[in-house]
């Protein structure tokens, strides 16, 4: 029951920073986009294009709170709370396509360098850094940025936002006191370095989780030893770890006792293993108690027989 009541206080808190974080970051976006335009700075443009995509990911993971809410159905037995992940997906991929846009535009810039009005592309980068920090304090005040993957995704929008906009104020300061053009599409090249980063790690998290991996904070044969040692268990078979959104790891696998156990004393050790394994992460336990004369095969990881 707490574990539950934790659960919902902290979705509560990420669904607040989020609409705060989004609020801020959207107004700023388009004060960006337009001081990009009007000083023809590509450095500001790709830190406009990166903050249009931080502010896409916070309304992504918005609903993804939202959605997540959303109670079990017989159509849906976990409820939404995949949704959450299908965001950071989205997330991901949307960080690398832009990445590759400012890659692209770059590559005309360092042969051509434009004009650019540095003074303008000074002001706007330096307000949208102090933006960036005030989002990214609030966030890490505020919300569960360590393990839930959405919250971490929108996190990393920011931070990497962040040293964009020092990019960008970097290059103003080379234009002005150099007179080094390049400096400009040098500067959106690191950007897109950086949301690329991002992108691809927040992509492969959660891809790893759809692809119903083994979480990274859980050790199988450390979990396979925990329940294999538990008084009355005599050996297990067809286990399955994964993750079905942030912060909630499931466990199912099949499990040889005594055939002259009771119901009572069955379910004893159901709850000694329930026990053990909450304080390893995982908090939705299936196990199936079986005895020696089972028809399954005796590997740890049994192949699905599909028909």
């Amino acid at each position: 029951m707490s574990h539950n009541h934790d659960h919902n206080h902290t979705h509560g808190a990420n669904k607040k920073v989020l609409w705060i974080s989004f609020l801020l970051i959207t107004c700023y976006m388009i004060i960006e986009a337009i001081g990009g335009f009007i000083t023809n700075s590509l450095a500001l443009l790709s830190d406009a294009g990166h903050m249009l995509s931080d502010s896409i990911s916070l309304a992504i993971a918005l609903l993804a709170f939202i959605f997540g809410q959303k109670v079990a159905s017989r159509s849906k037995t976990y409820g939404y709370r995949r949704f959450e992940i299908l965001a950071a997906v989205l997330n991901g991929a949307t960080l690398i396509l832009i990445a590759l846009f400012i890659f692209y535009e770059a590559i005309d810039r360092f042969a051509n360098p434009p004009q650019v009005a540095t003074t303008g592309m000074l002001i706007i980068s330096s307000i949208g850094l102090l933006v960036n920090i005030l989002v990214a304090w609030i966030m890490m005040r505020g919300g569960d940025t360590k393990e839930n993957l959405n919250m971490r995704g929108a996190f990393l929008h920011v931070l990497s936002d962040m040293l964009g906009s020092v990019g960008a104020i970097v290059a103003a300061l080379l234009i002005m006191f150099f007179g080094w053009g390049w400096a400009d599409p040098l500067a959106s090249v690191i950007v897109a370095i950086l949301v690329l980063r991002s992108g691809f790690y927040v992509t492969k998290d959660a891809v790893h989780i759809l692809m119903e991996g083994t979480p990274s904070n859980v050790h199988v044969e450390d979990v396979a030893r925990t329940i294999e040692k538990t008084e009355g268990i005599q050996s297990i078979h067809d286990l399955h770890i994964w993750t079905i959104t942030s912060g909630l790891n499931a466990l199912s696998c099949h499990a040889v006792v005594d055939d002259q156990l009771t119901v009572g004393e069955s379910e004893r050790i159901l709850r000694e293993i329930e026990h053990l394994l909450e304080n390893k992460g995982i908090m939705h336990i299936t196990i199936q108690l079986e005895t020696r004369v089972h028809q399954h095969d005796n590997s740890i990881f049994c192949e699905v027989k599909e028909n």
